[in-house]
């Protein structure tokens, strides 16, 4: 098979960090048919949350090839766009956060103010900003508890350089694209056939042949999870893609962007009703699902039994391993949460900013590696009797 994924990708790090501004950093995904390990199905899926983006900077490169080197099941990334129109991986519309924007005095002209979802916002803006401009800056940790080693050493990577990452990967890898802010975009931005930014992000998604309802033949083999917070957008390209799609739900106090509906409006029985027909599930907040107060986690609402009942499947975000994130009820044991959320409130899959630490937690507590360990118990316990003289 060639270099193993573990021996490959901290070469390949070393390469990002080093830079290599003469050539393409991504090539486009293998065409070898090559038989790959399929994407597990029998447990709650492991979402990678911005990549592994606890270790490294979130939505690089670094970040989603060390979520796959970690097990993660899905990459998942949002897409926005640059002035330019290409669809590019980054979380906030502004840059101020998670790049080096500040260190570049050249642009210190491009700070604006605009209206995002009905906020003042002032800052250095994607929509502002050619690809090439975007190329030149460097991501940086969102939170200075984090490992600060990685800031300045990793571009802003595309949408089709992501696809690449999880398709070039040494097993089946799924995405998990989210159509980012579409109003804004939409607003800030324009493309020249006329298409809009959820056509152009369909239309991505196509030329890497991604298509397939979920479960099916063409999903197994290129799975995708498509996420959005804007309802109108899922419904729009519904009739572009049969890709599973999943319906994303804010905070209790902020309203969708698109249709400002509240929190009750989009978790009502009616509405849950209405959006199966172009949703496969949905992906709320874990703590609207299981309320805090004084950070103790308290009684569950019914949300997550109300969508099973009508066949929906519920991804909760955003599960973190450090203190500051971790309820006093788990004590701080992020191994005690994912066994909380997976067996008694019953998810589906968990988006988390550590998917090694998910991975480990599903391997030791799967009943094969418990069968495993068992037997490797007997077996030296075997070893030991027969070592000591007959029985």
């Amino acid at each position: 098979m060639g270099i193993s994924s573990t021996c490959f990708i901290p070469l390949l790090f070393l390469s990002l960090i080093a830079g290599c501004a003469a050539r393409p950093l991504y090539p486009l995904p293998s065409k070898l048919n090559i038989h790959k390990q399929p994407l597990q199905t029998s447990r709650p899926y492991n979402l990678a949350h911005r990549g592994s983006n606890g270790e490294f900077p979130e939505e690089t490169a670094a970040a989603y090839m060390r979520a796959i080197e970690e097990g993660a099941d899905f990459i998942e990334t949002d897409i926005l766009a640059s002035k330019d129109g290409v669809l590019i991986c980054h979380h906030d519309v502004f840059l101020d956060n998670t790049t080096n924007i500040a260190d570049h005095k050249e642009f210190a002209d491009r700070k604006r103010t605009y209206m995002v979802q009905g906020v003042n916002t002032t800052g250095f803006f994607v929509v502002d900003f050619t690809l090439e401009e975007l190329k030149t800056l460097r991501a940086k940790q969102r939170y200075s508890f984090r490992d600060q080693q990685y800031n300045g050493k990793f571009p802003i990577i595309t949408f089709e350089e992501y696809i690449s990452i999880a398709l070039d990967a040494q097993r089946v890898v799924g995405i998990y694209p989210e159509m980012k802010n579409p109003v804004f975009i939409n607003q800030h931005v324009k493309w020249v056939d006329g298409k809009k930014f959820e056509d152009k992000f369909v239309d991505t998604l196509k030329k890497y042949g991604y298509k397939g309802a979920y479960m099916s033949k063409e999903w197994l083999k290129q799975p995708i999870f498509i996420q959005s917070f804007a309802p109108t957008s899922l419904v729009y390209i519904s009739n572009k893609t049969d890709s599973p799609k999943i319906f994303l739900i804010d905070d209790v106090d902020i309203l969708t962007e698109d249709t400002n509906q509240s929190y009750s409006e989009i978790t009502s029985d009616a509405y849950l009703n209405y959006i199966k027909e172009y949703c496969v599930g949905i992906g709320p907040w874990k703590d609207t699902v299981v309320p805090v107060a004084n950070n103790y986690s308290q009684t569950p609402t019914d949300l997550v039994a109300r969508a099973h009942a009508l066949d929906l499947q519920v991804h909760p975000y955003t599960y973190r391993n450090e203190h500051q994130f971790l309820h006093f009820n788990f004590l701080q044991d992020p191994y005690r949460e994912y066994d909380y959320w997976i067996n008694k409130i019953g998810v589906d899959g968990l988006f988390t900013d550590f998917p090694g630490s998910l991975h480990n937690y599903q391997e030791l507590t799967s009943p094969v590696s418990k069968d495993n360990r068992a037997s490797k118990l007997l077996h030296k316990i075997a070893v030991l009797i027969s070592s000591n003289g007959k029985v």
